[in-house]
């Protein structure tokens, strides 16, 4: 099998760059603004963490078999990236509000903390939606 071949990174590269396009657009929509910058952040909606850890996961288990040990590492890998997206990292973002909050003003020169680094329960469903559509349309071609 060639990387070319390899239909579970595939499967993920596609996922990761669908999620990465459709914050571009959704900023665009929602700000009316271009900013193609959205395409390399992270947090978010959709989350691209979940939607390519999905379609690797799912991938390996149509191409290799879901009682496939290698199944079973990519399905813990990523149940535990989609929790710590919507648990550690969600957290991560809301300290970072509170802190930018406060300290704006206060400090000269304060450099703002990045807030936009987890995810929600729904931008982590709808990302992992993105990664089992993509999976499932990878194996049928």
């Amino acid at each position: 099998m060639t990387i070319l071949h390899n239909e579970p990174l595939i499967s993920a590269v596609i996922a990761w760059f669908i999620a990465q396009f459709l914050k571009v657009i959704i900023h665009l929509f929602k700000e009316k603004e271009f900013d193609i910058s959205k395409f390399f952040a992270s947090g978010g909606m959709p989350s691209s963490h979940s939607s390519t850890v999905t379609g690797l996961a799912l991938s390996v288990g149509l191409t290799e078999g879901f009682g496939n040990v290698t199944f079973a590492i990519s399905a813990i890998f990523a149940t535990i990236i989609m929790y710590d997206a919507s648990g550690v990292r969600l957290a991560v973002s809301k300290h970072a509000k509170l802190l930018n909050d406060f300290f704006h003003g206060r400090i000269k020169n304060y450099k703002a903390l990045n807030e936009l680094v987890g995810h929600t329960s729904y931008e982590v469903v709808v990302g992992a939606l993105i990664g089992i559509i993509i999976a499932i349309i990878v194996s049928k071609f």
